[in-house]
């Protein structure tokens, strides 16, 4: 049998297969969750999905849940919901993993996630917190705005003009002698 192992997901592709482990759904990323865990993530999607307008979408290991930029995503794993909630400050609770800052305006909370009774405040007010903190898309205006000026170019110096060199120039003479 001729086939060749996936580099990044190291399952065996058959020759002539399609193969595509980059591509991926929220269904495949919470599909091998425990029951509990299963409960757990679809309150905290049910809760973000009340917050307003957003995209909710998966990427690679994770679901992203942004309106301008992702506000704070889910990394599904066996036994927990890593959640990362970006604020304008670190919280100093327990539940809070690690805290990083991403920015000069964000600071990463990593916190996990074991149980559907998890997902209620204070944990539901810090993604209400992110939601608000990450703007939404701007709407195009209706009015219309004055143009910007155009930049002024800078006037370069003129070049001296010289006459055109004929054949038999002074240097040309010059040599010959």
């Amino acid at each position: 049998m001729a086939g060749r192992e996936c580099y990044h997901c190291k399952q065996w592709v058959e020759e002539g297969e399609a193969h595509d482990c980059w591509t991926t759904t929220e269904a495949a990323l919470t599909r091998d969750l425990s029951e509990d865990l299963q409960e757990a993530w679809e309150r905290l999607r049910e809760t973000a999905a009340g917050f307003g307008e957003q995209r909710i979408y998966a990427a690679h290991k994770s679901i992203m849940f942004s309106r301008k930029s992702c506000y704070f995503f889910v990394r599904p794993k066996k036994s927990v919901l890593e959640v990362c909630v970006f604020l304008g400050r670190a919280l100093r609770v327990p539940q809070v993993r690690r805290v990083d800052r991403t920015s000069k305006t964000k600071v990463a909370n990593v916190l996990h996630i074991r149980h559907r009774d998890e997902v209620e405040a204070p944990f539901t007010d810090w993604l209400q917190e992110a939601y608000e903190f990450n703007p939404a898309p701007a709407a195009k205006p209706a009015t219309a705005r004055a143009k910007p000026k155009p930049a002024r170019k800078k006037a370069r110096p003129a070049r001296k003009k010289t006459p055109a060199r004929k054949a038999g120039t002074q240097k040309a003479k010059s040599k010959k002698r």
